[in-house]
């Protein structure tokens, strides 16, 4: 894992000694990712300069030094990843006569020996792994950036600059493109609305004007004749999963479990590679078990795994992780926090994750891969087992409300929905009151609003948007913003004879999973120089879930049935059986407790009406009914909070 960052363009008169301080500089904000060795290279003839920062995993020696070049001397590369199927691409070059004399062992060397022996496009179609690629070609001077089929390595590009200035950047980090002197530094207000509904901001959206994020299974070229950049995509979840659909596999159940377990033992076995130290992500939970099972089934010693826990017992779940240690023999680190441990990363968020970013898991995700860094470098997780198995619980129970929903005509539901939402509030919570047990703190009104916008939605798609959003209006929320278009709300190829809950899955894997989860893991553990690899996520795995009969992995209200069936074999179901918990902490009591004073300061109404891009007295509201107890506004709260966090970083 490393990082990477350059530009190309600018002003003419530029040499290489003018260019070498800015590449540098860049390079610096983006040490974390890469602090065993770093390089650049430039041509000033055709304007452009690579730099990378190394976090050497295989072949830690001199040979896997980068910016590399290719044997040809064609191409010159920048890469950030791992190519799990080396050895296999190593073979086929042998076997193909295209094989150079080999400098190391290095999957760079490998990538690029692919590279001149058949193409870009041919390669990266045949790369099992997770990466983002910046790739010169010195013979039609143009510049490839490239990004995995998921979305597990990040990589923003954008213009920057006008007249002679003008000039393309790209890199892993956002705080790498600041440090370039065109960088404008001007502020998307229509992603804030994004922000503000998702806790994240979708690609190929930034906080940016100019800037945008490169969109999974997709190479980007783009030259200084040719300065408009153009997609072309080599995997797409759409057609990965229309193929799958249409190749169902007509298995058992029992001969599916043996497959899907062969598949995943695979996969887990070349995501254990490294010439360094190697351990696994453990909370207790179905995913992270089967994982830890695996790596240590095939493994000659006790493998390392890691969990944290907090103080308050309702959070804690390490308990679980120790006794799934135990019952597999692990070398098990466990680390119990306070609530004091997990707020003092609060201040560090804006820096971690350079964008607005409002998923408080964030938090424990980065003080687990502190924990983990102390012993090892590279730690497999189990993220992504959600998105393909259906674990999520909000999928059956959005199920459940649109078959009910849906039942009544479109036209009669929307004039229905339309009168809810006239209604006055304070006529709600008074009806509301005179049933016995009416608790005065669960937010009814604003329940049954939502309720009443669920009923308008056109069909699944928008009726799960609006299910999952956590402030419903973003545009009247933030001022002089439109909120863009994305997967989630319209922006959508169809695949045809989807079952509700499919579509959910396949919406999360092309938005939730990238724009939220993949990032969160990439920046918390690239922010502690630890290298994450998510077996879920390779695509053939994905490819073959969707090929599975929908009742092998949900049915009647259960979920993951495969993935419990394949932990079973190695792990008895008393260990991991009870009801899914998310890597949660207790923002709801810190915000009107010990983060009280720090949210009273980002969210005065003073501030906010001088910043100009809220509208103050709907968070000033939310943020009062907050701390009243009147309500449980958490979610809508943080968003703002992080945004104004990031944005008093970012004066």
């Amino acid at each position: 894992m490393c990082g990477l960052t350059g530009f190309i363009g600018g002003n003419k008169s530029y040499n290489i000694l003018d260019s070498s301080p800015i590449i540098n500089s860049m390079l610096s904000k983006i040490h974390h990712r890469g602090p065993d060795d770093h390089g650049t290279w430039s041509d000033s003839n055709n304007r452009v300069i690579l730099g990378h920062k190394r976090l050497s995993i295989i072949d830690t020696s001199i040979a896997g030094h980068q910016p590399m070049h290719s044997h040809s001397k064609r191409y010159v590369i920048i890469f950030n990843g791992e190519i799990y199927n080396q050895a296999e691409l190593k073979t086929k070059l042998n076997n193909d006569n295209k094989a150079p004399n080999w400098s190391g062992t290095s999957d760079t060397e490998i990538l690029l020996a692919c590279f001149d022996g058949w193409g870009v496009k041919k390669t990266i179609s045949n790369c099992v792994g997770m990466f983002s690629i910046a790739l010169w070609d010195r013979e039609y001077k143009k510049l490839n950036l490239i990004v995995d089929r998921v979305g597990e390595k990040p990589l923003y590009y954008g213009w920057q600059g006008s007249g002679k200035s003008r000039t393309f950047l790209f890199g892993s980090e956002l705080k790498a493109l600041k440090e370039h002197p065109a960088f404008e530094k001007d502020i998307n207000r229509d992603s804030i609305s994004l922000l503000m509904r998702h806790s994240y901001i979708p690609q190929p959206n930034s906080i940016w004007k100019g800037i945008h994020k490169l969109e999974p299974g997709n190479i980007l070229t783009i030259s200084l004749n040719n300065t408009e950049p153009k997609l072309l995509k080599y995997w797409s979840a759409n057609e990965a999963i229309k193929t799958s659909k249409l190749n169902k596999k007509h298995i058992s159940k029992e001969e599916a479990v043996s497959q899907f377990d062969v598949l995943l033992k695979n996969i887990i076995s070349k995501q254990m590679l490294a010439d360094v130290p190697v351990g696994a992500f453990l909370s207790g939970g179905v995913d992270s078990s089967t994982i830890a099972a695996h790596m240590q089934a095939q493994s000659t010693s006790k493998i390392k795994t890691f969990t944290i826990g907090f103080n308050e017992d309702k959070q804690n779940e390490a308990e679980y992780a120790r006794k799934i240690a135990n019952y597999l023999g692990t070398d098990h680190t466990e680390l119990i926090l306070s609530a004091t441990d997990a707020k003092n990363i609060i201040p560090m968020i804006p820096t971690i994750y350079d964008e607005p970013f409002a998923d408080s898991s964030q938090i424990p995700t980065y003080l687990v891969s502190k924990l983990a860094r102390n012993d090892v470098k590279v730690a497999l997780t189990g993220d992504g087992a959600d998105e393909i198995l259906c674990g999520y619980n909000r999928y059956q129970v959005s199920k459940k409300l649109w078959g009910k929903f849906n039942e009544i005509p479109h036209s009669l539901r929307k004039i229905g929905g339309q009168v809810i939402q006239n209604i006055p509030s304070s006529i709600l919570n008074s009806i509301h009151k005179l049933y016995p047990g009416g608790n005065k703190s669960n937010n009814f009104s604003d329940r049954v609003y939502k309720g009443a916008r669920l009923l308008k939605a056109k069909n699944i798609d928008q009726f799960y948007r609006d299910f999952i959003s956590y402030w419903d209006d973003p545009e009247s929320l933030i001022i002089k913003s439109k909120e863009p278009t994305t997967i989630l709300n319209g922006n959508l190829e169809n695949i045809e004879n989807m079952t509700d809950i499919e579509r959910m899955m396949y919406l999360d894997l092309l938005s939730y999973l990238p724009g939220d989860i993949l990032t969160k893991v990439d920046r918390a553990s690239m922010a502690n120089s630890l290298e994450t690899r998510l077996p879920f996520l390779d695509h053939r795995l994905i490819e073959f879930a969707w090929s599975l009969p929908n009742e092998y992995k949900y049915d009647k209200g259960q979920t993951k049935l495969i993935l419990k069936e394949v932990l079973n074999k190695y792990v008895p179901k008393k260990l991991y059986d009870r009801p899914k918990q998310g890597f949660g902490i207790p923002i709801n009591e810190w915000l009107r407790g010990s983060l009280r004073d720090w949210g009273e300061d980002l969210l005065s109404e003073q501030k906010l009406e001088n910043q100009g891009f809220f509208d103050a007295k709907k968070i000033r509201k939310k943020w009062l009914e907050h701390q009243s107890g009147k309500s449980n506004w958490q979610h809508q709260i943080w968003n703002v909070l992080m945004f104004q966090s990031w944005l008093q970083e970012n004066k």
